[in-house]
């Protein structure tokens, strides 16, 4: 069943879909299949425990069926959830797609498209959109006949989680480029299933990115709302800066507010001017954060290359001053023994014992300096002096990469020159001009001492 289409125009004034009940019926495959001829079929969504010959069944009951396919796991032989059926004549291929598609098969519905083995047009994004607010019970079945009216769809699907649940957004490739623009055009803005959707063109990954190091962005962050906080209010804030295509404020459960959202803006130097003027003000006596919307992955690795460059400022700061020592006495166990047997050379900044697990000294520690020369006097004398029973190591504090290029340099210095072995041919040969002698020699062995017999 198609989703409801509700004729409530966009901020922009988009138009209504062309059919006043609201339920977009699903177009027809037979003539999907005069402008695509083809005979091959991708089926997706499959069930792990569909085999070949139950796929050959199913199919072979609208048409001729040359040849079926389960793709699986080279390694494992497990299902990869896809496969692909080969009909004798286009027709048939085309009466499979409009009978079979979406049909459930051991519980999960399937998904039915022509197969294109051509990868530029899949990867070109031609004709291709993306929908996103989308309403949890809108299926692939439901996007595809709400979409179908517009033209001849190649592929179509709803992003789910591993649950199966849907994600809220989706793709709808079509045909022609034209059917794309319409269906962007009537639907953008409108309420499917009493929610509004963003309808648009779909953009590549590599496209969002700007290797510039300053990406274009539509959809905008914003967190520590007060509870009260609004998608009104959102709106009524952020719609100073430009068009609106959603807004989003995240809540728990029970419809309590999770204090962050997301605003979607029509044009991204509308979102930029928005991050610039808001990030930082107070509303309601709480300071908002407001930057681009990043993925999960996008803010794991932002955080990454921040904390590692904080670590090298840090250790480049303090290049000199800290020292690192080892073989500590069993008897300096805390933080502030070891301060005291250091404290003579100068003011100290940090200074730490290690210990494991349980709380034991593991006998190593830090002690960091607040200038290079007390901390260089400080290595002077206290390197190889005895603290208790033991002698103590000091040394200068590194980096862990540069303490492993260090020692690597070492090891290939130390390692022994190989020599290759003699391949000359161990051929016996008797030494001449002294007979009696029947000692062989090797080519690549020292000739034998002989003793002068005149010297006797």
């Amino acid at each position: 069943m198609a989703a409801q289409v509700q004729a409530v125009p966009a901020a922009e004034g988009g138009g209504a879909p062309p059919q006043a009940n609201g339920v977009v019926a699903a177009g027809s495959a037979a003539a999907a299949a005069a402008t695509f001829q083809a005979t091959s079929l991708y089926v997706g969504d499959l069930d792990v425990s569909v085999q070949d010959a139950q796929l050959f069944d199913v199919f072979s009951q609208v048409g001729s069926v040359v040849s079926v396919r389960v793709c699986r796991d080279v390694n494992t032989r497990l299902s990869l959830g896809y496969a692909y059926v080969n009909f004798s004549s286009p027709a048939d291929a085309a009466r499979a797609l409009e009978m079979l598609n979406f049909t459930p098969i051991n519980g999960k519905p399937i998904r039915i498209m022509y197969s294109n083995r051509d990868p530029s047009s899949r990867k070109s994004g031609a004709a291709n959109i993306f929908i996103k607010n989308l309403d949890k019970s809108i299926d692939n079945k439901a996007l595809y006949d709400t979409f179908s009216v517009f033209g001849n769809i190649l592929s179509c699907k709803v992003a789910t989680e591993m649950s199966g649940e849907s994600k809220g957004y989706g793709f709808v490739q079509f045909e022609l480029e034209e059917a794309a623009q319409n269906a962007i055009s009537k639907l953008n803005g409108m309420l499917l299933n009493d929610k509004k959707v963003y309808v648009g063109p779909f953009v590549r990954k590599q496209e969002r990115e700007n290797v510039s190091g300053n990406p274009k962005f539509n959809n905008v962050y914003v967190k520590n709302l007060s509870e009260s906080t609004t998608e009104d209010n959102l709106k009524e804030i952020f719609g100073k800066f430009g068009p609106i295509t959603s807004v989003v404020v995240m809540r728990e459960g029970d419809g309590k507010s999770r204090c962050f959202g997301f605003v979607n803006f029509e044009n991204p130097d509308d979102a930029a001017r928005a991050v610039e003027d808001l990030n930082g003000k107070k509303f309601d006596d709480k300071e908002w954060y407001v930057c681009r919307a990043q993925k999960k992955s996008e803010r794991e690795m932002e955080l990454k290359e921040k904390f590692e460059k904080n670590i090298k400022e840090a250790a480049d700061k303090n290049q000199g001053t800290n020292l690192y020592l080892k073989n500590l006495d069993d008897s300096i166990d805390d933080d502030e023994k070891l301060k005291e047997i250091f404290a003579d050379f100068g003011t100290i900044t940090s200074c730490k014992v290690m210990r494991d697990l349980n709380g034991v000294s593991k006998g190593s520690g830090f002690v960091a300096f607040k200038s290079a020369e007390d901390a260089s006097r400080a290595l002077v004398a206290m390197n190889g002096k005895m603290i208790g029973s033991k002698p103590l190591y000091v040394a200068l504090a590194q980096r862990k990469e540069e303490r492993r290029a260090r020692l690597q340099a070492q090891f290939s210095q130390m390692r022994p020159m190989v020599m290759p072995p003699s391949v000359a041919p161990r051929m016996p040969m008797y030494p001449p001009g002294v007979p009696g002698v029947g000692q062989q020699l090797f080519y690549g062995q020292p000739p034998p001492a002989f003793v002068n017999p005149q010297l006797g």
